[in-house]
Parts: structure tokens; C-alpha cells; sequence
């Protein structure tokens, strides 16, 4: 029997995502913020790129299973992140921004998750990873393939009401599953292939889908499933969307998928790789050599990138130094500004986070339509 833990969602994303409460036929106030008063509002939005979110009765309501996954998620982190990041921008293929409003998923108890993400065994029927076979021989036993679930809720007002536009399902297949034949023994990895995570994704997703639609609730709206390819534990990126679906009202069955060309990488880059634009490989290279001239105490520049149909969705870069003073980290944020518009790739969202051992020192950002990036130096008073 695997263990299941719970992971808490990380609050950052809070920042990031506008939250809806179980609101389905609420009545709506305009305005943005939170509120201590009775009924719903929306919260607003920081750009047009992000879901207005839904605060009730003045609180935050969380997803009711937010954080269920199997155990192994946790050893890499990067997973939880570009899943999440990631099956928001797939719903935003269906559900616009300008219509639809955010909500955690109201719909999947922690419970239900926890029973679906086990093994199909004579205690949980409803498990939906393979029965153990009894084998421990990584090339023979029965592998988890399905390594996490997530619900996100779409809302639409009308008449001044808020009702369930549609709901997107993430579903996350492991590329590798770790495993221990004791309790306390060494690991072991049982490789799962390309074409084996295509095939348990779909499997999975239609009796996900079935399920759902039992539910009165989901009878009759829109249900997104996005299959997620879980980078390995060691991987320095997390894994990608490779394919969605859209069922329209009242089907059980997924009838057609729609492929999603993206991946991840790390730059710098090994000697065994190539990124799809050499350009963007040159741009961080010289960015990368202008950094390091200029301040003598860095530990390391990095980046990753991600790309979709071999086109760049943006880079989350990190710098890691010490600093001795303040004056130090006020200068060299300065000069980060200069060198990031001056060399790094235009037209995507970029975030550069410099760090010690202190913790974050400072922060720049620009996004995609943007001409400049913004900075942020973390003072001390």
C-alpha cells in the first residue's frame, strides 16, 4: 500500500491565482478586496491575464482537496509548481479571463483524492492506479502511474448570480515511480515509457471523467482533463502538459485530445543539449557572462525556461551571491536591471530572483508586454 500525504499548497500561489468560495448561486457584489460583510465579491484583477477570483463572506475558500498527492511528489517540488502554473494557462485556452472567474475546486474531497490516487485493491475499489501484482522487480510489478489530481472551478455571473461556467481536472502521470521493497530499504525505479504515460493518462482521464458527471452538479457543464508528465525526482525543471480534452455537456467518454508541444529546460545547457532557439540560448550566455564580470562573489546564475511549440513562454532566473552590505545588493540590482533589457530575451515574461544565504536579497520582474523590468531590494528597518 503507498502512503498518501497531504502538501500544502504553497500561499504564494494565492498572489497568483483569484480564489472562489462554493458560491454557485451567491449573490455577487462588485469590488475588489477582501470583505468582512455577508455575500461575494469579486476580487479584481492585477492584468487582464488573471482570473478575477471570488471571496465569500469576506474569507478565502480553499480547494477541499488542495494538497493530496502521493508521497513521492514531494521529493521535487518543481512538479507542484509548473502543474498548478501549468493547468491554469490550459484552462485559459477555454475559459477567458474577460468571462469566467476562479474558484478552487468545491466539487473532490480530500478523501475521494486519496482514495482514487491508492491502488485498486478489495478495500478501495475506487482506487484508480493498477492492483499490486506482488512483485518488487522494477520491470515486472505493477507501477503507480497516477501521481496527482486537481480541480479548478470556473464561474460566470448572471443575474447578478454566480453559477458553474465548467471545471478543468489536472491529472498528473509519473515518468518514473519510486518505490522501497521494506519499510525502511533502499529506493528503487520503475521506468514508465512515453507511450505508457499516454496510454494510463487517457485510460485515466475517461473514468475520471464518468465519475465526475455523476455528480448532479457536473451533469451538464464543460469538463476540461489536462494530462500532466511528471518530470523525475532529479530533474533541475519540473514536468509538462502534453495533451488536454474538452467534453462538452452531458459526455462520459472522452471522444478527442488536443496535443500540447512543451518543455522545459535549464540553462546554461549541457554539451548534450540544444534548446529550440539558439537565440535565446546566446541571450542568457551573454547575459550570464556580464553578470559575473561585474560582481566577483557569485555562486551561480541559472535559468529555466519553458517552451511551447518551441516557442518561449518565459524564464524564471536565479542568482545566487553574498552580499556584505546593502549598498552592494542596491548596486548590483541596479546593474541587473540594465543587463537583463539590454540582453535578455524580449516580448516574455521574466523573473529573476537573487538570493544568499540570508534569503531572497531582491527581486526584478518584467512581463510580456512590458518594455522595462521592474525591481524590488528587500530592505531591513
Amino acid at each position: 500500500m503507498k502512503r498518501i500525504r497531504l502538501i500544502v499548497s504553497l500561499l504564494g500561489i494565492i498572489l497568483f491565482l483569484s480564489a472562489c468560495g462554493n458560491l454557485d448561486s451567491s449573490s455577487m457584489s462588485s469590488g475588489g478586496g477582501t470583505s468582512t460583510s455577508k455575500g461575494t465579491q469579486l476580487t479584481g484583477q492585477s492584468d487582464d491575464s488573471q482570473y478575477e477570483g471570488v471571496i465569500k463572506n469576506g474569507k478565502y475558500v480553499t480547494s477541499k482537496s488542495r494538497g493530496v498527492s502521493n508521497t513521492q511528489n514531494a521529493d521535487n517540488q518543481l512538479n507542484l509548481k509548473s502543474f498548478e502554473t501549468g493547468l491554469l494557462n490550459v484552462s485559459k485556452n477555454e475559459f477567458s479571463t474577460s468571462k469566467y472567474a476562479f474558484r478552487e475546486g468545491q466539487y473532490l474531497s480530500k478523501s475521494t483524492v486519496s482514495n482514487w490516487l491508492d491502488r485498486e485493491s478489495k478495500s478501495n475499489p475506487d482506487g484508480l492506479n493498477p492492483k499490486s501484482n506482488g512483485s518488487t522487480s522494477p520491470t515486472k510489478r505493477n507501477p503507480i502511474y497516477l501521481q496527482q489530481i486537481e480541480e479548478q472551478d470556473y464561474m460566470i455571473q448572471k443575474d447578478s448570480k454566480l453559477t458553474l461556467g465548467g471545471i478543468t481536472i489536472g491529472i498528473g502521470i509519473n515518468s518514473v515511480d519510486y518505490y522501497k521493497k521494506t519499510q525502511y530499504g533502499a529506493t528503487y525505479e520503475t521506468d514508465i515509457s512515453n507511450a505508457q504515460v499516454k496510454a494510463q493518462g487517457r485510460k485515466i482521464a475517461n473514468e475520471v471523467l464518468s465519475r465526475l458527471r455523476k455528480k448532479s452538479a457536473l451533469k451538464n457543464v464543460p469538463i476540461v482533463i489536462a494530462l500532466y508528465k511528471q518530470a523525475s525526482n532529479d530533474s533541475l525543471v519540473g514536468g509538462n502538459f502534453f495533451s488536454y480534452s474538452v467534453n462538452k455537456n452531458e459526455s462520459t467518454s472522452v471522444s478527442s485530445w488536443k496535443s500540447i508541444n512543451q518543455k522545459s529546460y535549464v540553462f546554461p545547457l549541457s554539451d548534450s543539449q540544444s534548446s529550440p532557439n539558439t537565440n535565446d540560448t546566446t541571450s542568457f550566455t551573454n547575459f550570464k557572462s556580464q553578470v559575473e564580470d561585474f560582481f566577483p562573489n557569485l555562486s551561480g546564475v541559472t535559468a529555466q525556461a519553458q517552451y511551447t511549440d518551441k516557442q518561449l513562454d518565459g524564464m524564471n532566473i536565479k542568482i545566487t551571491t553574498q552580499f556584505y552590505s546593502q549598498t552592494e545588493i542596491i548596486n548590483f540590482t541596479q546593474y541587473l536591471q540594465s543587463a537583463a533589457q539590454k540582453y535578455l530575451p524580449s516580448n516574455v515574461p521574466i523573473d529573476i530572483t537573487v538570493s544568499s544565504t540570508d534569503g531572497v536579497q531582491s527581486f526584478l520582474s518584467r512581463t510580456a508586454k512590458a518594455k522595462k523590468f521592474t525591481s524590488h531590494v528587500f530592505n531591513s528597518y
